[in-house]
């Protein structure tokens, strides 16, 4: 289709889910700080008072995970007791184990040539001109807002706003690119004191406005609170596991997925790692004008070095053949578990991070996959190609 409707959405990081992969990840980082080549495979689940953190990890460091747990949650805002969920007084229960001598035959030395996959995986990447991230453009208005709304919130700007929050966003597009906001979907827990005519004036002002108002127009539609009411929210209201968001993770289903979820997975796990490859690939084919929109498939096997599976989707938007560029990818970019670690530079305390509002757009420098550093190379191989 060329005119259509399409929807993306983002969470606050006070979303159950999110504060899973955020403890996850917080995980991760404390081990890579000690040991960096631990390996670490973490879950976490979140309810009504406590936190459960699972999974499995071999390293020699050492954490305190009850109070690492706690801090992440004291830090993203669940600090009062009317919350029904808060640091001081939730039970945080650690049934972490080591990782299987199985899985770790295959890795080998991390980081090196000779490192295997950690396990098998589909990886997908995918980025396009729409925004200047080279990012779709109704996820990055999703993050963009939700971001907002955790600003407002700790600035104290709408000081009743509490930490639970999503957003959804419907961009009309015509000729395949975006034109209009349709409709803005705002989801904001707040205190109950606050009247929602009050609410929805200022989530309106402060943060719709500033965010999407290059594309607002008097026909797009905006739901704050739709129900009339969000008090109760966060793990009281739901559940929440690492891994759950991963459409909201990636590109808000404007691309594929791969087959694993991102947080609190060491580098040697390709669901991540792969993933970050993918997305650099796309990201610099379409920086290069090779394609207006692009994706990446790229799959492992557990244990070995290069990759099964090579495949190229330019959507009909390619200036040269999807063959072509499969065939000069692995003479530009390293596509070996062992080659994305140190292109990355992966073994580094990153990742919690990029637990909230996306893996891909962000502009901070620790989010080396979104360099656009091999249009130059790609260009040029693909000239000598022969």
């Amino acid at each position: 289709m060329k005119n259509f409707l399409f929807t993306s959405e983002s969470v606050t990081e006070g979303h159950p889910d999110k504060l899973a992969d955020q403890i996850s990840d917080g995980v991760l980082d404390e081990v890579i700080k000690q040991d960096k080549y631990g390996r670490v495979a973490c879950e976490t689940v979140v309810g009504m008072g406590y936190v459960i953190v699972e999974g499995e990890i071999t390293t020699k460091a050492w954490i305190d995970v009850g109070n690492l747990a706690r801090n992440i949650i004291k830090d993203i805002g669940y600090d009062k007791p009317e919350y029904g969920f808060d640091w001081h007084t939730l039970a945080v229960f650690n049934t972490i184990h080591e990782q299987s001598p199985d899985i770790a035959i295959g890795v080998r030395r991390t980081g090196t040539k000779a490192q295997g996959a950690g396990d098998q995986g589909m990886c997908t990447g995918y980025a396009s001109i729409e925004t200047p991230e080279l990012m779709p453009l109704p996820i990055m208005l999703a993050h963009k807002l939700c971001q907002r709304l955790a600003e407002v919130r700790k600035k104290r700007v709408l000081p009743w706003l509490r930490p639970d929050g999503k957003s959804q966003v419907t961009v009309e597009y015509v000729n395949d690119k975006p034109k209009a906001l349709d409709t803005i979907v705002i989801a904001a827990q707040h205190d109950p004191e606050i009247k929602l005519a009050r609410l929805r004036e200022r989530v309106r002002k402060e943060v719709i406005a500033p965010v999407c108002k290059k594309y607002l127009t008097k026909k797009t539609k905006i739901y704050i609170n739709n129900t009339g009411r969000f008090v109760i929210g966060g793990p009281v209201a739901d559940c929440g596991m690492t891994g759950r968001k991963l459409i909201v993770d990636t590109y808000g289903g404007a691309g594929h997925i791969g087959g694993g979820a991102l947080s609190g997975k060491d580098p040697t796990k390709v669901d991540r790692s792969g993933a970050y490859m993918a997305r650099y690939i796309a990201k610099n084919i379409v920086a290069a004008k090779l394609a207006r929109k692009c994706e990446i498939q790229i799959a492992y096997v557990i244990g070995e070095t290069k990759p099964l599976s090579l495949n190229v989707n330019t959507f009909g938007t390619g200036k040269v053949d999807e063959e072509r560029l499969v065939k000069v990818i692995p003479k530009v970019f390293d596509l070996s578990p062992g080659g994305l670690i140190k292109e990355f530079k992966l073994l580094r305390p990153i990742y919690r991070k990029t637990a909230c509002y996306g893996h891909f757009g962000r502009k901070s420098p620790d989010f080396t996959w979104e360099k656009t550093d091999r249009v130059g190379k790609l260009l040029k191989k693909l000239k000598n190609l022969k």
